[in-house]
């Protein structure tokens, strides 16, 4: 059986999420893979994959904050709100200011609502909205609530050709479900020329940054996998038990809450073990996820 824990893969362009797994479970040797959190074809970097009993983390992984690098281009708007869609307006940015850039992108700090791009696998009466998107159907999308808690501009360049466009890199930190092409888009029309995403890399998600990724050639000629122990320990608050505990929670039962917080709790047996991912409601602390075999 292949060893349970997390590969950190910096994924490379054109490739899909789902590509990525594929390729994890040849190398890997089991069908037992998945990710947490998918990224676009375009874009490149952090993907979390779990192997094993480590897919039952992905979850709550997935919820954990994100870090992006990210290029967007002012003056040119697509369907899909990044480079890989359609061109469908396009308007002079060259009046477009660094100062007001900045203004914009201060208005799109904090907690915003977001309407989440037309192409997006978000679901409208049981569809996936990409799918309507696709066939030329309009897709009323709801207004979702995310956090913003940064959005630095590094640069800003004027280009000329093929048109006077606006190019911005930027950093954004945010919370789950935040979608960077819209932000580029929304950026964009506040700016009154139109934006999608040209380029994006995700260099963090919650504990695992580009310092732990490796690429599909390093996983295929070695597959370094983070153990699921260590794994949960660097991504939740640690709580170490006692052996009756241990029985306890092997168990499936509950343990008296410790004041650890309300996300998910690692909790480790007095062997240094990883027993079970736990939750406090009021005094209890019940698992969410057992991995005593």
């Amino acid at each position: 059986m292949a060893e349970s824990g997390l590969l950190i893969v910096d994924k490379p362009g054109e490739w899909t999420s789902h590509d990525v797994v594929a390729k994890m479970r040849r190398i890997a040797g089991t069908r037992r893979v998945g990710h947490a959190g998918t990224l676009d074809p375009m874009a490149t970097g952090v993907l979390v994959v779990g192997v094993e009993k480590a897919t039952r983390l992905l979850g709550h992984l997935a919820l954990t904050e994100k870090v992006y690098e990210a290029t967007i281009r002012l003056g040119v708007s697509t369907n899909t709100d990044d480079a890989e869609g359609e061109v469908v307006a396009t308007t002079s940015a060259a009046e477009v200011t660094a100062a007001e850039i900045r203004k914009g992108v201060a208005a799109l700090t904090g907690e915003i609502m977001q309407v989440p791009p037309q192409v997006s696998a978000i679901k409208v009466n049981g569809q996936r909205a990409y799918k309507a998107a696709r066939a030329g159907e309009a897709v009323e999308l709801a207004a979702r609530a995310v956090t913003v808690r940064a959005f630095e501009v590094l640069d800003v360049r004027h280009e000329q050709e093929p048109a006077a466009v606006v190019d911005v890199d930027a950093v954004v930190t945010c919370s789950s479900g935040t979608y960077i092409r819209a932000l580029a888009r929304d950026l964009g029309a506040a700016l009154g020329v139109g934006g999608h995403l040209t380029r994006l890399r995700r260099t963090r998600v919650g504990p695992y940054d580009l310092s732990l990724a490796r690429s599909i050639e390093q996983l295929t000629e070695e597959c370094v996998v983070l153990p699921i122990g260590e794994a949960v320990a660097a991504a939740f608050p640690r709580r170490d038990v006692t052996a009756e505990e241990a029985r306890v929670i092997g168990h499936g039962g509950r343990l008296p809450a410790a004041g650890l917080g309300k996300g998910p709790i690692g909790v480790f047996g007095p062997e240094g073990e990883l027993l079970a991912l736990v939750e406090e409601q009021g005094r209890t602390a019940r698992p969410i996820a057992v991995f005593v075999s």
